[in-house]
C-alpha cells in the first residue's frame, strides 16, 4: 500500500478521514512503469457527493480499461482539511496513488452545477496548478471540463484548457492519442491545444475569440485558425448497450449520499418541459435493453454487496420496458434481499401495480413535482399535467398506503400571476383533502396526512425555451415565497401542510453564472480570493463577499438575471450545438407566451433537431 499523502496525526484531527485515504474496494491500482497517461478525475465537491455520481464511475471505468492510462479520483477537501493542507503545504493528491495532482497529465473536472465554481479554483489552487489557463506550461496538467454546465462554459473559460461537450464515452481515446503524439513530437502546449480543438466535441477557449458590442452583449465568435470549427456539436452515445458501464464500481468506506447501486435505464426525456435543461441537452431518448440491464445488475451486485438498486433516468416511469425489467429484477433481488428504488416518477404515471412490485418499499413518503399550482402555468411550462392527473395519482398513492407526499413547485416562472402563486396553496390543500376523501378514518395508520410543499426559484438555463426570459430579483422571490406561505396558512388543511423554500441569494448567483459570459471569470477569481468556497452549502455561502466581488470588478448581476433577451440576441453559448435548434427553442418560447402545450416526443415529433443523431426514439421520425 502506498504511503498516505496526509500524515495519520492529521487524519485523526479532521472530520471523516476516510475521505482522503483511498484504497476502497474495487479502486484501481496500476503499475506506473506501464502507464503513458495519468488522468485525475475530479468531482469538485465533498467526497460523499462525488462518490455518488454515476458519470464519474463510468469514466473511471472507461479510462482504466485503457492499458496505457491510469485514472484516479480526487474531490474537494472539506474546509477543515483545506485549512490544514494550506498551512502544511500539502498538495492535493489522487486517492489511488496518494501522489500530487500536479504530476498528472490531465485533470478532468465534472461540472454538475454552478455553485461548485469556486471549488474548481480550490482544486487548482491546492494542486499548485496556475488558476489561469494562459499561465500554464507543460509542467502542469491539461485541465479539461465536462458535464451539464459545459452547456455554457464561458464563465469558466479563463480557468480551463478545454471542455468536452456532450457524453464522455466517445472521444477521450482520440484525445489521449493526440496528446501522446504531441508529447512525443515535441509540440508546444499551444500546438497540442490547437490539434485538440479540431476533435469533434472539444472546445478550447483560447482558440475562440469573443467580440462584444457596446451594450455588453456578444457580437460574434471568431476562431483563431481556419480548422477550428465555428460550432462545437455535442458528442452522444448512440447505442447505450454498446458502451462503457462499471461492473465493479468503487465501494466507499463511509456512507455516501447515494449509497446504493445505480442502474441507468435510459438517457434523455420524452417530456418537453420548457424550464428543464437536462430534457433538452440529453436528447434524444435512448433506452438500454432489459437484457443489458439485468446482466449489469447481476455483476454489480456480485462485485459490491450493495443492498439497493436505483433505476436511474430523468423520468423512470417513461421507460417502455419498466414492467418487464422490474419483474426480472425482482427474481434476481428477492433471494439476495436487495431493495429496488424507482425515483423520478411522474404523478400521472404513478401505478400501484408497479409500486407493489418493489419489495420493502417505505410507505411513508412519495415525491412528485407538479412544478406549478395552476393549470395555466403548467401549460406555459409544458409540464403535461392536469389537475385530474395529479389528484388521480395522489388518490392511488393514498390507497396504496402512503401518508406523506412531498410536492415540488417553482416560483418566479415566466408570465406568473398572483393566482398562479395561490394555486400552489390550493393544490397542496386539495391533495391533503384527497387523503381524507380516499382513506376511511379507521384505516388511517397515522391518523392524518402530511404534505410537504417546497418551492425553488426559477432560474433560466441555456438551451431551454426560457433562455430568453427575465429572472425575478431576490426581493421578488422572497416576497412570492411569503405570499405562498400566507396562502397555505389560509387553507382548510394548513395544519397538515409544511412549507419550505430555497435561498434567494444563492438562486441569484446561480442565475448569473447559468447565462454568463467570460467577463464573469474575473468576478469568480475575486470571490475565491476573498474566501468563497463550497457555495452550494448554505453554512459556507458568503453573499456579502460575492456582492463585493461584483462591485469591485464593475460587473452587474442584473445584466445577466433580470434582463429579458430579445429574440435575436447572441448568447454566450451560441457556438455550441447541443442538438436542439435555436429555431425550435424560440418557437417554444413563443408558444409558452400563448400557453400552448407541445405534445411529448412519443405522441408527436416537434422537429427539435435531434433527429440528426439518428438514434433512440428519433430513428423513425
Amino acid at each position: 500500500m502506498q504511503k498516505l499523502a496526509i500524515p495519520e496525526s492529521v487524519l485523526m484531527s479532521v472530520e471523516k478521514p476516510e475521505r482522503y485515504i483511498g484504497h476502497e474496494f474495487n479502486s484501481v491500482i496500476k503499475d506506473k512503469s506501464k502507464i503513458s497517461v495519468r488522468f485525475a478525475m475530479c468531482f469538485p465537491d465533498v467526497y460523499e457527493i462525488g462518490m455518488s455520481h454515476l458519470g464519474i464511475a463510468i469514466l473511471y471505468d472507461m479510462f482504466n480499461s485503457f492499458e496505457d492510462t491510469w485514472c484516479e479520483r480526487v474531490y474537494s477537501p472539506w474546509p477543515d482539511m483545506d485549512k490544514i493542507m494550506r498551512e502544511k503545504k500539502i498538495p492535493l493528491f489522487g486517492l489511488e496513488s496518494q501522489e500530487p495532482i500536479k504530476n498528472f497529465d490531465f485533470l478532468g473536472i465534472t461540472i454538475q452545477y454552478e455553485m461548485v465554481y469556486t471549488n474548481i479554483l480550490q482544486v487548482l489552487d491546492l494542486s499548485g496548478i496556475p488558476l489561469l489557463a494562459k499561465e500554464r506550461t507543460w509542467d502542469d496538467p491539461i485541465v479539461i471540463g465536462g458535464g451539464p454546465c459545459t452547456s455554457n462554459p464561458e464563465p469558466l473559460a479563463d480557468f480551463f484548457d478545454m471542455f468536452y461537450i456532450g457524453e464522455g464515452e466517445t472521444r477521450y481515446r482520440e484525445l489521449l492519442d493526440i496528446y501522446k503524439r504531441s508529447r512525443a513530437d515535441g509540440d508546444s502546449r499551444e500546438e497540442f491545444l490547437h490539434k485538440a480543438a479540431t476533435i469533434p466535441g472539444m472546445y478550447v477557449p483560447s482558440m475562440l475569440d469573443v467580440v462584444y458590442k457596446e451594450d455588453g452583449t456578444i457580437d460574434k465568435f471568431v476562431p483563431k485558425f481556419p480548422d477550428v470549427p465555428k460550432k462545437v456539436l455535442k458528442e452522444i452515445v448512440k447505442d447505450l448497450d454498446n458502451t462503457y458501464y462499471p461492473e465493479k464500481p468503487v465501494v466507499p468506506f463511509i456512507k455516501v449520499t447515494q449509497d446504493r447501486m445505480v442502474l441507468e435505464i435510459q438517457r434523455g426525456c420524452i417530456r418537453g418541459c420548457r424550464f428543464c435543461q437536462a430534457g433538452q441537452i440529453y436528447k434524444p431518448v435512448r433506452e438500454r435493453s432489459v437484457e443489458y440491464l439485468l446482466d449489469k445488475a447481476s455483476k454489480i451486485l456480485k462485485n459490491t454487496g450493495h443492498e439497493e438498486i436505483t433505476l436511474s433516468s430523468l423520468s423512470s416511469s417513461d421507460y417502455t420496458h419498466l414492467d418487464e425489467l422490474l419483474n426480472q429484477l425482482i427474481e434476481e433481488c428477492n433471494d439476495k434481499k436487495v431493495n429496488i428504488a424507482l425515483p423520478s416518477l411522474r404523478i400521472d404515471r404513478f401505478s400501484l401495480d408497479v409500486m407493489d412490485k418493489i419489495q420493502d418499499i417505505k410507505k411513508s413518503s412519495l415525491t412528485f413535482a407538479p412544478e406549478a399550482g395552476s393549470q395555466r402555468m403548467r401549460d406555459i411550462i409544458c409540464k403535461g399535467l392536469t389537475e385530474e392527473d395529479i389528484i388521480n395519482g395522489a388518490t392511488m398513492a393514498f390507497k396504496g398506503g402512503w401518508t406523506k407526499v412531498k410536492l415540488y413547485f417553482m416560483l418566479g416562472l415566466p408570465f406568473e400571476t398572483e393566482e398562479d402563486i395561490k394555486g400552489i396553496a390550493d393544490l397542496s390543500n386539495l391533495i391533503a383533502a384527497t387523503f381524507y376523501d380516499t382513506v376511511p378514518k379507521e384505516e388511517r395508520v397515522n391518523g392524518h396526512v402530511q404534505i410537504v410543499t417546497s418551492t425553488s426559484f426559477f432560474i433560466p438555463k441555456p438551451f431551454t425555451a426560457f433562455q430568453w426570459a427575465s429572472m425575478n430579483t431576490a426581493d421578488e422571490f422572497i416576497d412570492k415565497a411569503e405570499h405562498t406561505k400566507r396562502y397555505i396558512m389560509g387553507e382548510l388543511n394548513q395544519k397538515h401542510i409544511k412549507y419550505n423554500w430555497h435561498e434567494a441569494d444563492v438562486s441569484m448567483l446561480e442565475g448569473v453564472f447559468a447565462r454568463g459570459d467570460r467577463k464573469l471569470s474575473k468576478v469568480l477569481l475575486n470571490a475565491y480570493k476573498k474566501g468563497c468556497i463550497f457555495d452550494a452549502w448554505s453554512e459556507f455561502y458568503k453573499n456579502d463577499l460575492w456582492l463585493k466581488a461584483f462591485e469591485e470588478e464593475n460587473v452587474s448581476m442584473e445584466f445577466y438575471t433580470t434582463r429579458e433577451r430579445p429574440d435575436d440576441e447572441v448568447f454566450p453559448w451560441d457556438f455550441i450545438d447541443c442538438g436542439v435548434t435555436r429555431a425550435y427553442l424560440l418557437r417554444e418560447w413563443h408558444r409558452a407566451r400563448n400557453g400552448e402545450v407541445t405534445p411529448n416526443c412519443r405522441r408527436q415529433c416537434s422537429f427539435c433537431g435531434s433527429a440528426r443523431f439518428d438514434c433512440g426514439i428519433c430513428i423513425n421520425r
